[in-house]
């Protein structure tokens, strides 16, 4: 089917039936075809890789089709008017988001190791190591990276198979290298040897012992960053008035700032930035619809506002001088409030992901780290893994 594919579209003289190669050739040749024919073919593609992925011994040909694009001969080596069209149509695809989401696609089925587990980045063909090749590790962004306007129901559900299958393997492997990490703690007083288990993640083990302490383990007293929330919730949501609420919320976020950091700018900035947002309901009692807008607009602030304006310099700064764990935290504690802003969460990696795709990944390491720390974060408070005997560590 891959060389058939590459026969009708690349190549074309030899393709069988004719009548089929003809009929293509008069659909590139049709007026306005260049906005319409993106989304054809990438639905060409994905007849195929939606039957393929249902099958682990299919799987393989997916990164395979999508290899295709990359040996299109030029324009001018055709004669014929259609030919040309079809060329260049071909051409023009790989400038759309169509074809990028169909890369990351094959570079998540490429870099999955399903007999491992392990879902270490792997260089790709041309030798390099780009932030795009690290899509595989994060199944929070699939959804945003890996879907395009036209994506059809059927592929909708194929990535969130995607997404499922890989986030299931990662809590699962992140649940064997923290139990792995609290037998080892024990054997070390017996005298017992306990078999490695690799870290899932990109981080140094001191790293991500560090990251489980924060999203899991006890913060004040005998509360976690969960307990907290819920208390928060309960109390401040009873304000009888949005802006005492937002006064409440100032307070609830820095109290995980250090203030040698935030006592310069920032507190005084997110403090200004609350008090600017949704001025016209000051009055009214706080309520869930506020609680949610106010949380979008704290990530925009946070994190970066969106794709037409990428700015994020207040969250490099957050990660420079707070380190990327206890920048996700104040991510997380914002979330936990109103658990229907993760997916603006996820949105807004993504908009960073986006951002640095083509960029080396040596050379933004604090990117690397942040979306590392946000899959730990959202793995043991969103998924289905259990780390809380973790806490027996800490």
């Amino acid at each position: 089917m891959i060389e058939r594919f590459r026969r009708l579209f690349i190549g074309g003289r030899d393709y069988q039936p004719l009548a089929v190669r003809a009929a293509l050739e008069d659909l590139a040749c049709q007026k306005q075809i260049e906005g319409e024919f993106p989304f054809i073919l990438n639905r060409c593609c994905h007849i195929l890789i939606n039957r393929w992925q249902t099958n682990p011994s299919t799987r393989w040909a997916i990164p395979e089709l999508v290899e295709v694009f990359r040996f299109i001969p030029p324009v001018g080596t055709v004669q014929s008017r259609g030919a040309r069209r079809v060329r260049q149509l071909l051409w023009d695809f790989r400038e759309t988001e169509q074809y990028l989401t169909l890369q990351r696609l094959a570079r998540v089925i490429e870099h999955t190791n399903e007999e491992s587990g392990q879902l270490r980045p792997v260089k790709e063909r041309d030798g390099s190591n780009l932030v795009g090749t690290l899509i595989n590790r994060y199944p929070y962004l699939y959804e945003h990276c890996l879907l395009s306007q036209d994506s059809s129901y059927e592929h909708q559900q194929t990535v969130r198979q995607i997404r499922d299958r890989i986030q299931k393997q990662f809590e699962l492997d992140l649940s064997q290298f923290a139990m792995y990490q609290m037998r080892s703690l024990q054997a070390g007083k017996t005298g017992r040897i306990i078999h490695p288990v690799p870290n899932p993640t990109l981080l140094s083990d001191q790293e991500l012992q560090s990251a489980l302490h924060q999203f899991v383990g006890k913060i004040q007293g005998d509360n976690t960053h969960y307990d907290l929330a819920n208390s928060f919730l309960k109390q401040s949501l009873r304000a009888s008035s949005f802006r005492l609420f937002k006064d409440d919320l100032y307070d609830y976020l820095i109290d995980s700032i250090d203030p040698r950091y935030g006592n310069r700018q920032f507190n005084e900035r997110l403090y200004q930035q609350l008090r600017d947002t949704l001025t016209r309901y000051d009055s009214q009692k706080p309520n869930n619809t506020l609680l949610l807008r106010t949380s979008s607009h704290l990530l925009n602030f946070l994190v970066v506002e969106s794709l037409q304006r990428p700015n994020h310099y207040i969250f490099v700064d957050l990660v420079t001088n707070l380190g990327p764990t206890s920048t996700v935290v104040l991510l997380l504690k914002i979330t936990l409030l109103c658990k229907q802003v993760k997916p603006y969460l996820e949105k807004r990696f993504s908009i960073l992901f986006n951002h640095y795709e083509t960029s080396e990944e040596d050379g933004v390491p604090w990117l690397v780290k942040s979306m590392e720390n946000m899959h730990i974060a959202l793995s043991v408070h969103f998924g289905s893994i259990d780390v809380s005997f973790l806490n027996r560590l800490f």
